[in-house]
Parts: structure tokens; C-alpha cells; sequence
């Protein structure tokens, strides 16, 4: 299951030495000329060296040409366009992605859709918000709570865009209650590879009307199609909140915990997994002191509902059975600037470990929720033997760890092969534990060998099938998820 080379191309190189290819590039650029100014079309040195990279900053390469439309039917120009010239064509938001899923690894087109950032309304009677792809997702999530309604989904990442989201199906802390981001999606508007404007989904409440190509769109990293706008669900606000921290002095009892407060059959909002070293790194990164530290593990519970005493009584419940298990005490978090506090230091957890290392790369594995306690455990063992750190957090009611492997002080040669080895040992005991490679973060460019190595010929071949019906020039995201 081993990854030739786990950190990308590193390449800061345009356009292929292909002379047809570069030819091919010419002619689409000219014919772009037609219809998009200066401020929308970019090309060679003109673009910005930070669209070449993502988040992680593994995976580098500039697209040959970098257009901004502010409509459907400019993506679908510029598609019309590509698909004329057999043109590359990857699209990117807000550029926080970890796989290198909307980097140009070919040149080519890159079609930037943060500038397509309107809101264009909520549906009240039906409970839905509609959207260009370019919103942020703190945006939408404000935008819905000032009408009286939740957007559910809740990633770490809130400048993430909305777009990025549904092309990674994006879960984050919330998934626990109302699921990922397929989960909070009705309907989509779609820009195929050959330039159609396609709409999928509906406002809906149920449909059997054939092949579900929303949801097949949704999760597919730009590989099949663009979205262009999105019509998402909404939930009443929760008029009540409240936020539990357990503190454990071992994380084999923290997180065996878990399942049993899944077990009880209440449902919490959220449920977090994090370790002593995640805040004293984020300790070190923001300058604050983090309440009620001092122990080894963590669990982070958020509970809502239409009622404080429904909400009093669910998290009386874990406390008890976590009190009973291990846990060192529980904190009701009912003051809002601590609790605000917390939840702000667990969103910076990937941040902090980014600042305390030259470079590092990530794995998001998840696995089933019984088996949580073997990962975590599997990955503290094989930290401590292969002498590279290893630290992590997670959504731990859903089973996903975001695991975080560091260079610090190795060496090019040690870095290249113990990230290659820790790869190879991390995602080899997730699928033992019947698990996946990647929860939210999605496939890209950086991961998609290991998900050749760790899925079903059959299956893969199926896969394959699908790109190829709907994507037959190969040029919506080429080299990505498979």
C-alpha cells in the first residue's frame, strides 16, 4: 500500500513541453480573451504563486490560465471552451483543502469561484437556503441564524466555501446529530464537462425518480461536474445549548467512552476527541491558557434542543456514565466566554500543530466507533516506535481522527520515507479496523493512491465507469480521487 511519493509534484512549471498541449492552452486562452476582461482572466506570471497550493502545501503546480466568472453561464462558457481544446480544467474556493484536491497538477484551466459569493435567499416555507458556490461557510451559517434557522454542517475550516464543502462532502462537529454535508444538500445546479447546466435535487421531501445525481456529485471533488449553486437545508434554531468538557488521566478511558454514551441512546450535537499535547500546542500557538488543563484526554460534548431541561437531563445522563467510567470530573461549560473559549481552541487544533512543525501532512482516517480505541492506541504505539510525532484530535462520534505527522527536525531523506512508512501503517490498521482513508478532507491528489490500494477492484472499476460516462476527455480534475 505504499505511496511513491506522499508530499505531491512539487513544481512551480505551467504548461507541459507537449507542444500540442501548449498549443491547445494558446488557443483556449485567446478564444476566453473573447469573453472575459483583464480583472477575470489571468494568465502565466500574472497569477498569484498561492493558486498553486492548498492548505497543506504539499501538492504545488500554477494552472497555465486562471479565469473568475460570476455566473453559471460563464462556468459553462469556459467549459464549452476547455472541452473544445481538451483543456485541463480544475476549479478551486477558498483554497483550504489538505489533499491537494484543487491544485493544477496538469496546468491548464483553473476556474476560481470565490468571487461567486452571493447569497441569493432562504425559502422559509421550505426550509432552504440558496447559494453560489463562493459563499464562506461561516457566512451561510450566519446568514441562516440571523433568520431564525441552523445550517447544520460545521467543518473546522469556516472559511472554507460552500462550494469546497459539497465537493469534499464535508462532515465537521456537528455530524454526530445531523450528518454531513450530502445530508444538508436538496438541490444543485451543475455545470457538465462539456459546458450543459444541468439542475439536480429538488425542494423535494422525498424522490425516487431514478439515479441520484446529486448525491453522486456531492463528495466527487470537481471530477464530475461543477457546482455552481446549491440549495441547502435548514433547521430550526435551537433556542438551548450546552457544552460538557470530561476530563480522563488516560486516553484508552476517554475514548472507550464513546460508544458508550452512543450506546444510551442520546444524541449529542457534537462529540470531540483531543489529547494534552493538542493544547499545549495551541497553548504555545495563541498565547491563552486553556481551562481546567492538566489531564491526559479529553471528550467535548455539545447538546441542543427546544428545552434546557431535555438538554439538562441528556447531559446529566453521560456525565454519570462517564463519572462512572474513569472520567476525572465534568465541567459544565455554562459560562459563554469559557465555553466560547474551548470550542475556539478546538477549531485552531489544526493550526497549532501546522506552527509547531516545519512541515507535516495529515491523515482523516475513520472507523467504525467501536473500534476508536485501537486506532488511537495503534497510533501512540507505532508514534513512540518509529520516532516521528504523531498527534491528532477528532469527531469522535463518527469514528474520524484527523492525525497529524511532523517533520520537526528530520532530515529530506527521513522525512520522505518515515511519512511514507507512518502512510503506509496508519491507513493499513484503519482498513483492518474496517475503516476508510479519509472522513471530510476527501481524496485529491495526495491521498488517491491509498484509496487504489485499500478499495475493491470491482469497485473501482465502477468508478472509473462513471468518470469516463461523464467526463469521457478526462479534463474536469485529472489526476485526483482515481
Amino acid at each position: 500500500m505504499s505511496n511513491p511519493n506522499p508530499e505531491g509534484p512539487i513544481s512551480k512549471e505551467r504548461t507541459s513541453e507537449d507542444p500540442v498541449k501548449s498549443d491547445r492552452i494558446s488557443n483556449a486562452l485567446k478564444e476566453l480573451r473573447q469573453y472575459f476582461g483583464t480583472e477575470a482572466l489571468q494568465s502565466g506570471s500574472q497569477i498569484n504563486p498561492d493558486f498553486g497550493h492548498d492548505e497543506m502545501e504539499t501538492v504545488y503546480h500554477l494552472p497555465d490560465i486562471l479565469v473568475r466568472p460570476g455566473n453559471t453561464e460563464e462556468v459553462a462558457q469556459i467549459m464549452r471552451i476547455a472541452d473544445r481544446y481538451e483543456v485541463p480544467v480544475v476549479a478551486r474556493g477558498g483554497g483550504t483543502g489538505l489533499v491537494g484536491g484543487a491544485v493544477a497538477v496538469e496546468g491548464g484551466i483553473m476556474i476560481d469561484l470565490a468571487g461567486m459569493n452571493k447569497i441569493i435567499g432562504i425559502d422559509v416555507t421550505n426550509a432552504m437556503l440558496s447559494t453560489q458556490p463562493g459563499v464562506l461557510l461561516k457566512d451561510v451559517a450566519a446568514y441562516a441564524r440571523d433568520h431564525g434557522f441552523l445550517y447544520a454542517p460545521d467543518p473546522g475550516e469556516k472559511t472554507a466555501t460552500i462550494g469546497g464543502n459539497i465537493s469534499t462532502n464535508a462532515g465537521g462537529m456537528r455530524a454526530v446529530k445531523y450528518g454531513v454535508t450530502r445530508n444538508s444538500v436538496e438541490a444543485l445546479t451543475v455545470v457538465t464537462a462539456s459546458g450543459d447546466i444541468v439542475n439536480l435535487g429538488g425542494i423535494v421531501s422525498k424522490n425516487s425518480s431514478g439515479f441520484d445525481l446529486k448525491d453522486l456529485i456531492i463528495g466527487s471533488e470537481g471530477t464530475l461536474g461543477l457546482v455552481t449553486e446549491a440549495r441547502l437545508k435548514l433547521f430550526p434554531l435551537p433556542k438551548y445549548s450546552s457544552s460538557l468538557l470530561i476530563p480522563f488521566e488516560d486516553y484508552r478511558a476517554a475514548i472507550s467512552n464513546v460508544p458508550r454514551i452512543l450506546s444510551t441512546g442520546v444524541r449529542p450535537t457534537a462529540l470531540e476527541f483531543f489529547e494534552e499535547d493538542s493544547i499545549a500546542l495551541w497553548e504555545n500557538y495563541t498565547h491563552e491558557s486553556f481551562p481546567e488543563k492538566g489531564h491526559q484526554a479529553y471528550l467535548l460534548l455539545t447538546f441542543d434542543g427546544a428545552s434546557q431541561e431535555a438538554i439538562e437531563e441528556a447531559y446529566e445522563q453521560v456525565a454519570e456514565l462517564c463519572l462512572a467510567h474513569e472520567a476525572a470530573d465534568v465541567f459544565v461549560l455554562d459560562d459563554e466566554a469559557t465555553a466560547a473559549q474551548v470550542w475556539r481552541a478546538r477549531d485552531s487544533f489544526l493550526e497549532a500543530f501546522k506552527n509547531s512543525t516545519p512541515q507535516m501532512d495529515e491523515i482523516d482516517a475513520v472507523v467504525p466507533v467501536g473500534a476508536l480505541a485501537d486506532m488511537v492506541d495503534f497510533t501512540h504505539s507505532y508514534s513512540e516506535q518509529s520516532g516521528i510525532r504523531i498527534g491528532g484530535f477528532g469527531h469522535a462520534g463518527n469514528g474520524n481522527l484527523h492525525l497529524y505527522i511532523c517533520r520537526d527536525d528530520l532530515s529530506d531523506e527521513e522525512w520522505r520515507n518515515k511519512l511514507r512508512l507512518a502512510f503506509d501503517a496508519l491507513y493499513g490498521k484503519a482498513c483492518e479496523l474496517q475503516g476508510k482513508i479519509s472522513g471530510e478532507h476527501g481524496i485529491g491528489y495526495a491521498k488517491r493512491d491509498y484509496l487504489v490500494a485499500t478499495t475493491q477492484p470491482q469497485v473501482l472499476t465502477m468508478m472509473r465507469a462513471v468518470k469516463r460516462a461523464l467526463d469521457p476527455k478526462n479534463i474536469l480534475n485529472p489526476h485526483k480521487v482515481i
